[in-house]
């Protein structure tokens, strides 16, 4: 049976993992996708907005050439830390439900069971997005994560979002050659993009070669045009590909399975957990990362989420029930 079985295989799961392990525990780590899914997931070439030694974990320093690093420079650190603690590692497996209790807990997945005393769960966000609830979202020219511009060249494309996500991907799309429109909730660009972002994206904007509809929602989105209403009125916007990027949120229905409780007074179901041990009010099950603030993914990132290890791992070795 292992000590702590620690479900979600990104940044800060990797941490407690290796925490975990440092103070003798038997530690596994498992997740439904890849090593750091999350980051495989996210734009070719992208730029953290971090510099390196914010996004390290274990002590490991983290070699790039870059100021702030790029996916890649992500993808193979991670992986390089992995393995050179030899974490244990169940990849493509599915978590479906935790049975038992403290010091006896099993976890079934899609291809077992795992046993396991305690559990630390590390899920992260990124794998869900949030729906507009529209007629034709789903339809195949619809996506709700962004890669790269080069499919799209001289094709009509609607951004849909004033975030960062969003913003970063109208400019790289508009320079690649693509017919950009931007649909934006809001009045304006959002505040919370960077500094170095925005005023790129609204100059663009005035100089006409990014067209943007503000205090704008989403109708429909049909095979080849959105219909929107904006406070002129109705409009369509004819467009052969869409980027739905209005953010993400946990998997609350798997929480719920592993027994986390959210927290009645956050609007944002942030889960109950301990602050000082980041134990849940499921005695044995922590949670660390950025799924520690529900719907508010800004409350956490790798840069602050990487010390939940050291506070579980620490509580898991004081002399708890293992």
């Amino acid at each position: 049976m292992l000590d702590v079985l620690v479900i979600g295989a990104g940044p800060v799961g990797l941490a407690c993992a290796l925490e975990v392990q440092r103070r003798g525990l038997q530690v596994a780590v498992v997740d439904k996708g890849a090593l750091v899914n999350s980051i495989v997931g996210y734009p070719y070439n992208m730029e953290f907005f971090s510099t390196p030694e914010l996004l390290e974990i274990g002590g490991y320093p983290f070699p790039t050439f870059h100021y702030k690093p790029l996916r890649e420079d992500a993808l193979d650190y991670y992986q390089r830390v992995a393995r050179a603690e030899n974490l244990v590692l169940r990849l493509h497996e599915r978590v479906l439900s935790l049975t038992g209790e403290q010091g006896n807990f099993l976890v079934t997945t899609d291809k077992g069971d795992i046993p396991a005393r305690n559990v630390v769960v590390a899920t992260g966000f990124y794998d869900l997005p949030n729906p507009l609830n529209v007629p034709g979202e789903n339809l195949p020219h619809v996506s709700h994560y962004y890669r790269e511009p080069y499919l799209h060249v001289a094709q009509r494309v609607v951004v849909i979002g004033a975030k960062n996500s969003s913003a970063k991907a109208a400019l790289q799309l508009t320079r690649a050659g693509a017919q950009v429109t931007l649909l934006v909730r809001g009045p304006e660009v959002s505040d919370s993009v960077k500094y170095w972002i925005r005023p790129d994206l609204v100059n663009r904007i005035k100089e006409g070669k990014i067209t943007a509809h503000f205090n704008t929602t989403i109708a429909a989105i049909r095979p080849d045009a959105v219909e929107i209403v904006t406070p002129e009125g109705p409009q369509e916007v004819p467009t052969d590909f869409v980027y739905a990027l209005t953010g993400y949120h946990p998997d609350e229905a798997l929480l719920g399975r592993l027994g986390i409780e959210p927290d009645p007074a956050d609007e944002a179901r942030a889960p109950l957990f301990d602050p000082a041990t980041h134990e849940t009010t499921n005695p044995g099950v922590f949670v660390a990362g950025t799924m520690c603030g529900g719907r508010a993914t800004s409350r956490w990132f790798i840069e602050n989420g990487r010390h939940h290890a050291q506070l579980i791992a620490a509580h898991l070795a004081s002399g708890v029930p293992a």
